[in-house]
């Protein structure tokens, strides 16, 4: 098979990715069951960080301990990537010794870069310009809890950062409408997007008529890393863009709220809305694992008869 790497959210089909939530949804059954799943025994995946996560690591080490594989960490301030080794260089020996890379980074161009020179199939854990895996086990938490996306409107608020993009490239694989409201200044930029066009997507200064009648409403922290230096001025400029609950009672009844997290209440979320009725958080962060499961069981043998 031949090698396939997810660095953006758009590098899978829309056939793929259904196929990917079909599996989602058996692995984490068989889960649940306690019922024992080892197809990647003897796999290894090796997890470069240079950006710390909670989840990201948890998802995918736990992940491929329940695949019955490894997990190797890797943070580049103890590797020789700290230390100036090429990226490609690092691809060629990594990639050697591994049977999946997961690189959680700064720039896009890194982990572009290091597939470029991958034996085996590349993750994007995070960039600066996109979330894939985020994204994959948000639609998939969304169809786990109200069936199709297709069609339905998802209202972004705050940051166009790496998320955003994400969902807007989603919205184009999956024919669904992301509404976006951002203060002045933080407006997405489609070219770093990486969107086609213009059509799955409208901008709104009001962020409470950008989550009016929305099936989901979802958002990020203010200041994202590496943007530490600006969090004052980040907390002044989206002090009117928390989701709260007048704004949950715009959207529509049913709807439902997500957050990546970690979530500092009181900012870009009321604590009413995280801890409320609507909201799916802990099942959306549960749902990473099992996303990446089948994520990483695809990349490894391809499409696995039902």
């Amino acid at each position: 098979m031949p090698i396939k790497h997810f660095l953006q959210f758009k590098d899978f089909t829309r056939d793929e990715l259904d196929y990917l939530f079909a599996r989602t949804r058996w692995i984490k059954t068989e889960f649940k069951a306690y019922r024992r799943y080892w197809p990647l025994a003897d796999r290894t995946l090796v997890m470069i960080f240079e950006k710390a996560s909670t989840r990201t690591r948890l998802s995918f080490e736990a992940g491929m301990q329940q695949l019955g594989g490894a997990a190797i960490y890797l943070n580049t301030r103890d590797s020789q990537l700290g230390r100036g080794e090429p990226v490609e260089d690092a691809a060629q020996v990594i990639s050697r010794m591994s049977d999946v890379v997961m690189i959680r980074t700064f720039e896009q161009d890194i982990i572009e870069r290091f597939a470029g020179h991958s034996r085996v199939p590349v993750i994007n854990g995070l960039t600066n310009e996109y979330h894939p895996c985020q994204i994959l086990a948000d639609i998939y938490t969304y169809i786990e809890q109200r069936g199709s996306i297709q069609g339905k409107t998802v209202a972004w608020i705050g940051d166009s950062n790496n998320v955003c993009n994400t969902w807007l490239q989603a919205a184009e694989v999956f024919d669904f409408n992301v509404h976006v409201s951002t203060p002045p200044g933080y407006e997405v930029e489609p070219e770093r997007a990486g969107l086609y066009g213009t059509d799955h997507y409208e901008e709104f200064a009001d962020p409470m008529e950008a989550a009016r009648d929305a099936d989901l409403v979802t958002t990020d922290v203010w200041t994202s890393m590496g943007f530490e230096a600006e969090n004052e001025e980040r907390k002044r400029d989206f002090a009117d863009w928390q989701v709260d609950e007048d704004m949950m009672a715009v959207a529509k009844s049913d709807a439902l709220f997500m957050h990546c997290l970690p979530a500092h209440r009181g900012e870009e979320v009321a604590a009413a809305v995280i801890d409320g009725p609507h909201s799916v958080v802990w099942e959306e962060a549960e749902n990473r694992l099992h996303a990446q499961k089948a994520l990483l069981e695809y990349l490894l043998l391809g499409r696995i008869a039902s």
